[in-house]
This record gives C-alpha cells, sequence and structure tokens, in this order.
C-alpha cells in the first residue's frame, strides 16, 4: 500500500527539531504527492489532539472509514458544563451516518414543544415582553433532510460519542492508567486524558509531537510520532499556537460569565407555564440571557454581562449567582444548585489557514474559527469540517488520492467558516436589537466601559471604578422600571411598539436558517463546476431565517428524497438518497436514470474508477411506481460490474416533483457524488462527447489524479 512518506521508522528522530509551547516551528519540510508513505507501527497514522464534539466526530469517521487514528485530550475528564446546545439540519445528517447516533439523540432529547421558542420578559414570572416561535410545519415534514434539527447538550453529545467509539473498540486511558498501552508507541484507537500537546516539530517523514501528562504526581512527556497531526483543541488551540496560524477577524465582542445551575422547581415551573429554549430577562434589578438546556431535568445556564477589570470572577461566587438568578427568575427558588462558574470571550475570528506544513498538521472546529454562539454554528461548523475531511485523509493514507487532495480541505471549508462568521455576527447584532428598543444600547454600555478603563482607571482605585461602572450601568436599568415601561407611558409605549416590530419582523436574534444550513456550497476545491455557468460569490447573509432550496449545483450537498431499494435482499426498504453514499468506506456514487445512454456513461465511470483504482458505486434510480422486475434489467446494461443498486423514487404525494426535476436536471443527466455527499461532477442532460474521457476528466480533476491512457499507464 502507497501511503504518502510520512514516515521511514525511528531514523526520523535524528532530524527532528523540537520547539515547545509557546513558540511555533520555523521550519516544515514539504510533503509532497512523489513522496511515499511507509506503513510504520511507531507511528500512529492520524494524531487528533482535542477530544470535543469536532475530534470525537472525527476519530469515529476516520475509524469507519478503516484509519487508525488516536486521540490526546488535555482535561483528565470530559466536561459536564453543557456549551453548545443546538444541532442543525446538516449535523444530525453526519450524525444518521454514525451508526443510529442521530437515532438516539432524538430519543434523547426534550420534545420540540419545550424548546421552540425564544422569550424575552421582565423576569421569568413576570410580564412577557414578546416571544418568538423559531420552528415552523415544514421543519418536521422531513421534504428536504431525512431528519430534524436537534438540541441537545454537548456534554451528553460527548457520551453518546464515547460509546461510539467504544464500540470501535478504542480505549479510553487516564494518565494513571496507562499500563496496558504499549510503553511507546501508539497503536491507534486510544483516546488518552490528561494529555497535552506543549510540542510539535516537522521532518521529512512524520511529525514528532510531545504530550504532558502527570504520572504518579509527577510531570511526565510522552513522545509520539503521526502521519498527519489534527488539531481540534477548541477556541484556545494549543496546536495551533505552536505552529504560528493566526486568527484574523473581530475579537471581545463581548465578555460574558456562564453560570451553570440545576434547579427541578424553576424546570417544573417554566416546563407549565412559559416552555422555552432561551429567556432573554431584563428588569431593574439584573440582566441575563437563561438557556434551558433540559426543562424536566431543571438544567440551566445563566449568561450575564462581564466588565473585568472592574468586576472579577469574585463578584460572582456562587452566592452571589444565587441571589442573581433570584432577582432574574423572579422568587427565591429552594433547590437552586450552582455547578459551575465560568467566564468567557465572545470573538469572531478565522485562521488565516487550515493547514501548514504540506498538509502534515491541519486544523478543524473552532481551532480554526470561532465565532458569537447566535445561531448555533460553532461546534455545527466544526462537525462539518470533520466530515469534509476524513475521507480525503482515508483517501491519501488509502492510495486513493495523492496528498495534494487535502489542500481542498482549505479551500472549500475556509469560505464557509468566513460565510458563517459573518452571519453569526450579524444575528448577535440582530439579539442586540432588542435591548436596544427598550433603551439599553449595549455599545453605550461597552462604550462607559472603556472610557472607565482608559480616563479613571490609572486615577481611580478600583473600588471606586467598581462602584461608579454599577451606579451608571443601575441608571441604565432604571429604563426598564414598570413605571416607564408601560402602554400609560408615551416613551414605554413607543418602545413597546418598537419592541413588537422587532418581532413581527424576524429582525430579533434567530435559531435556524436552512438555507444556509443545507444549502452552503463548494465553488472550488474537489470538484468540477458546471462549464456553461460562471461561478459567482455566495451569496451575502440576511440575517433573516430563509428556506432551504435544494440544488444538484456542484460542490453542493446532494438533494434528498426518499427512495425505495429494488433487491431480493433489501425489497421495501425505504432509505434516503444521503444513504446511497457510505459511511463506512471511500465511495464514490454516481446516480443516472435507466436510459441506454446512462448506462454505456455508468459503464464508461466503472472502467475509469477501476482503472485509477477509486472505488465508485452506480445507484440506477428509477421513476415513482415502477415495479420490481426492472432490476434484472440493470444487470445486463451493466456487467461485468455489481456494484449498483436500483432504487425507485418514493414520492410525498402525486403532484410532488421527480428526483430529476428536484435536481433541475432531465433524466438523461448523471451526478456524481463525493463520499461526504457533496457533488462532485453531473451533466445535466447526458454526455455528448466520449464517456471515458468525461469520466476520466471528472475524477482526475476532483481527485488530483493525473489521467491513464488506454495502456493504464500515467500520462505525463
Amino acid at each position: 500500500m502507497r501511503i504518502a512518506a510520512f514516515t521511514r521508522g525511528l531514523n526520523c528522530f535524528s532530524r527532528i527539531k523540537t520547539f515547545p509551547y509557546p513558540y511555533g516551528y520555523t521550519q516544515c519540510r514539504a510533503l509532497s504527492d512523489s513522496k511515499t508513505i511507509v506503513s510504520n507501527e511507531a507511528v500512529v497514522p492520524v494524531l487528533i489532539v482535542g477530544a470535543g464534539p469536532v475530534g470525537l466526530v472525527l476519530s469515529i469517521l476516520l475509524t469507519k472509514l478503516g484509519i487508525k487514528c488516536s486521540v490526546l485530550e488535555k482535561n483528565k475528564a470530559f466536561s459536564t458544563h453543557p456549551q453548545a446546545h443546538f444541532i442543525n439540519n446538516r449535523s444530525m445528517e453526519v450524525f444518521r451516518k454514525l451508526d443510529g447516533l442521530a437515532e438516539e439523540i432524538e430519543r434523547s432529547q426534550p420534545p420540540v414543544d419545550l424548546w421552540r421558542k425564544f422569550i424575552y420578559c421582565t423576569s421569568l414570572t413576570g410580564p412577557v415582553l414578546g416571544s418568538v416561535d423559531h420552528m415552523q410545519p415544514q421543519d418536521f415534514e422531513k421534504v428536504v433532510s431525512p431528519v430534524s434539527v436537534a438540541h441537545f447538550s454537548q456534554y451528553k453529545l460527548n457520551k453518546l460519542l464515547l460509546k461510539q467509539l467504544e464500540k470501535l473498540n478504542f480505549k479510553i486511558c487516564t494518565s494513571e492508567g496507562m499500563e496496558g498501552l504499549h510503553s511507546h508507541f501508539l497503536q491507534g484507537r486510544e483516546l488518552l486524558m490528561g494529555h497535552e500537546c506543549v510540542s510539535v516539530s516537522a521532518t521529512d517523514q512524520c511529525i514528532n509531537v510531545i504530550a504532558s501528562f502527570l504520572k504518579e504526581g509527577k510531570c511526565t512527556e510522552r513522545n509520539i510520532q503521526c502521519n498527519i497531526l489534527i488539531g481540534t483543541d477548541g477556541a484556545g488551540s494549543t496546536v495551533r499556537k505552536l505552529v504560528g496560524i493566526d486568527l484574523v477577524g473581530e475579537k471581545d465582542l463581548q465578555k460574558l460569565v456562564s453560570v451553570h445551575f440545576l434547579s427541578k422547581d424553576l424546570g417544573d415551573y417554566l416546563l407549565n407555564e412559559r416552555p422555552g429554549m432561551l429567556f432573554f430577562i431584563f428588569n431593574t434589578e439584573a440582566i441575563g440571557v437563561l438557556v434551558a438546556h433540559d426543562l424536566k431535568e431543571g438544567e440551566f445556564i445563566l449568561q450575564v454581562p462581564f466588565y473585568p477589570p472592574q468586576q472579577n470572577l469574585e463578584d460572582f461566587s456562587p452566592e452571589i449567582c444565587e441571589k442573581l438568578i433570584f432577582k432574574l427568575v423572579g422568587w427565591e427558588l429552594s433547590d437552586v444548585d450552582v455547578i459551575d462558574i465560568k467566564p468567557w470571550v465572545m470573538h469572531a475570528e478565522v485562521a488565516e489557514k487550515f493547514l501548514c506544513c504540506d498538509n502534515q498538521i491541519i486544523l478543524a472546529g473552532d481551532a480554526c474559527h470561532r465565532f458569537p454562539p447566535a445561531g448555533g454554528f460553532g461546534m455545527n461548523t466544526g462537525i462539518q469540517d470533520a466530515h469534509n475531511l476524513a475521507w480525503k485523509i482515508a483517501s491519501v493514507l488509502q492510495d486513493i488520492a495523492p496528498a495534494s487532495i487535502l489542500n481542498t480541505y482549505e479551500t472549500e471549508r475556509k469560505p464557509i467558516a468566513e460565510f458563517n462568521t459573518a452571519l453569526s455576527v450579524q444575528n448577535f447584532r440582530a439579539a442586540m436589537e432588542v435591548p436596544s428598543a427598550l433603551g439599553l444600547d449595549p455599545t453605550i454600555a461597552n462604550s462607559v466601559h472603556q472610557l472607565i478603563n482608559r480616563v479613571a482607571g490609572s486615577v481611580l482605585p478600583s473600588v471606586l471604578q467598581k462602584a461608579l461602572l454599577e451606579g451608571i450601568f443601575k441608571v441604565g436599568r432604571a429604563q426598564l422600571s414598570e413605571s416607564l415601561l408601560n402602554e400609560s407611558n408615551p416613551l414605554g409605549s413607543s418602545r413597546l411598539a418598537k419592541l413588537r416590530h422587532i418581532f413581527e419582523e424576524g429582525k430579533s436574534l434567530q435559531l435556524q436558517f436552512p438555507a444556509e444550513d443545507l444549502g452552503f456550497r463548494y465553488l472550488k476545491g474537489a470538484l468540477v463546476p458546471d462549464s456553461d455557468c460562471e461561478v459567482g460569490a455566495p451569496e451575502a447573509p440576511t440575517g433573516h431565517r430563509r428556506d432551504f432550496v435544494p440544488s444538484a449545483n456542484p460542490g453542493s450537498r446532494l438533494p434528498h428524497m426518499n427512495v425505495r431499494v429494488l433487491s431480493a435482499v433489501r425489497n421495501r426498504e425505504i432509505i434516503s438518497t444521503l444513504d446511497l453514499v457510505s459511511g463506512d468506506k471511500v465511495e464514490f456514487l454516481l446516480i443516472i436514470a435507466p436510459v441506454e445512454e446512462s448506462y454505456h456513461l455508468a459503464r464508461a465511470a466503472l472502467k475509469v474508477a477501476e482503472d485509477f483504482k477509486v472505488p465508485t458505486k452506480v445507484c440506477v434510480l428509477w421513476p415513482a411506481g415502477t415495479t420490481n422486475e426492472v432490476e434484472f434489467r440493470s444487470a445486463p446494461e451493466l456487467a461485468p460490474w455489481k456494484n449498483y443498486i436500483d432504487v425507485v423514487e418514493v414520492k410525498r404525494s402525486s403532484d410532488s416533483l421527480s428526483w430529476w426535476r428536484i435536481c433541475k436536471m432531465t433524466d438523461m443527466g448523471a451526478i456524481l457524488v463525493r463520499p461526504d455527499d457533496h457533488i462532485a461532477w453531473r451533466s445535466k442532460s447526458g454526455v455528448s462527447g466520449n464517456p471515458k474521457l468525461e469520466m476520466e476528466m471528472a475524477f482526475s480533476a476532483v481527485l488530483g489524479i493525473k489521467p491513464v491512457n488506454v495502456e493504464g499507464t500515467t500520462q505525463p
């Protein structure tokens, strides 16, 4: 097996230059397509640093594709801080490929009626200023996707992902319990807890990583060699810092304190009186946003503004946080249990590059993009990074594609990250419209804070600075008094009318963005753009919910339609077109209609794929109403190849569009789908020239493989 030359035994130690944290390395020797990776048990093919959702999903995807990988996590145990909680359509589609994960999330999440709304109020027991229902009927009809969005806390998702890894025979090891591991080498399928990456260096053959961990109370270092290093270690990524990659964008949009607490009494009250996902609370004593992670369990996160240095974490002790919760709830709860208190800073930044050292070191997830949480794009974008990256790494290590295909990861994913950053910032700004309408302009609060820092910071003692800041904010919160904020007061009535207009026009914080969630499209990369149309820049984000319109343009995610499998073994089984793409191996899918020209194209595609050693399957998609006998037609048409499947459309109603109408193509067309469900190439209405040459061009362009001539040798 040719695996690009990342390793050549332990000789690489003689050429390693180590640059310990926080310095980056200054030189990377290139990994070119002309080199050959030699398999070596001393070198783990892929090392993932960071065991958050992105790292865990990536490790599962790679393992299912047959790639050995190991994971390092600096924390000794997984956090129970809920963090991210909204899983969008596309991520749920990825989870459907992970052995029932999507179905388990759907069973475990709270009922949708308990989290579909955002509620704006003066307290949780006080007047409601407005509410927004973010779910629409089509969100449950599964017309454009086989699965719906979900509300499921990150730490619960991590538990399910760990169960998946254990089913794949991963060993979850603590730093104190590593006797079962090989003394020097990782074998793959290990997750090492309490291991912090402290140094990274590169050689001609491998990446050398030094991980620090505590053993019997002493700091110990472990040297690990890998072919590919992937940093999925979050917004403060150590890997990113070690290799010297900068972030570009807006820093310090807002500082907040996150308070994780439990209260069954509050959960029961909201469950019965005003269920919702987010509660935006504004009153004269306090302002905060309450995230209801699970009303039945009474699990919440309270987000409150944080203004250091005048405020510090001592101002948010458990006792003070309890009092703050009581002010926002409207009564003193008897069962509040404050679990955790964390400060955090909101940024909107994207890494200058996602790969370095000639593609041997790669960033994914928050390590290469960090967004405001508005719209839930952070974790979801990272999961889709992993989905894009996994099949490309597997293609390189399994000798299906040259190492240059990894370049397309950045080419495709960086524009998506930049777009989602802009959309998240836009949505965050929309969230600020509500307090602004109430007379609490957050930009003024931030300006006041900056002014105090700049002018009074060097003159007034910290105690007086703190008192001044709180006094100014108290005056601001007076805008929320009942005497002012009511319909009888002209100013209050005007503000309430403005608030209603914001909600009616959809100008407040939005939860769902179907057009961006399912409709993101790669314009360049491992794909062949249509030759008859120019590829322009993506439409700028609007900040408003837009419905998703399926597309079969190259770079788009394959449209969903239910189909019935026609075979003696799986007859009558109804699946999604997305299920036709394998999640267990690197395999392309060619979708055709049962017409002679398309069968001819399919035979040519299978021959080219065989020459290129690219696993490929053909799907013959029959029109609705076709009977089972048709399966006997495809066999002689595609002989001698047997890697095909016959399916028939399952229409929702008699007037539903056919598959080819959904794709805006004729049934003379064909679609080549990548292992990540995105369209690599298509012919809208048939191939006019030589089908074999057309498919050679398609596979060559997508994978970066040089064409093969009739004698089977690579062309220069």
